[in-house]
């Protein structure tokens, strides 16, 4: 047991020379912001993923509109057609 004792004791040594090396006003991830990245990168890969598949299954093929068949009337048109249904009902209250 004295022996590895004192090659933890060694190794703390060094561990504790190294970071004394790195700047203490420095901040860094270190290894928990690395998962993290990696853990948010892993999600968005698969969402991505997951979102083409889903996409490859919609159909994109439009239904054509059944009253884009008809020709559309232009406003003057519209408001001939409207003068023209009105005279005969104003007309039979006028006589009257």
């Amino acid at each position: 047991m004295p022996d590895m004792s004192a090659s933890a004791s060694l190794a703390m040594t060094h561990l504790v020379s190294f970071a004394k090396e790195v700047d203490e006003d420095k901040v860094t991830p270190g290894v928990l912001g690395f998962i993290v990245f990696a853990a948010m990168a892993l999600a968005v890969w698969a969402l991505m993923k997951s979102m083409s598949r889903h996409m490859n299954r919609v159909d994109f093929t439009q239904v054509p509109d059944p009253k884009a068949d008809q020709p559309e009337q232009s406003p003057a048109d519209a408001d001939a057609t409207a003068a023209e249904a009105e005279p005969s009902s104003q007309g039979a209250k006028k006589q009257g």
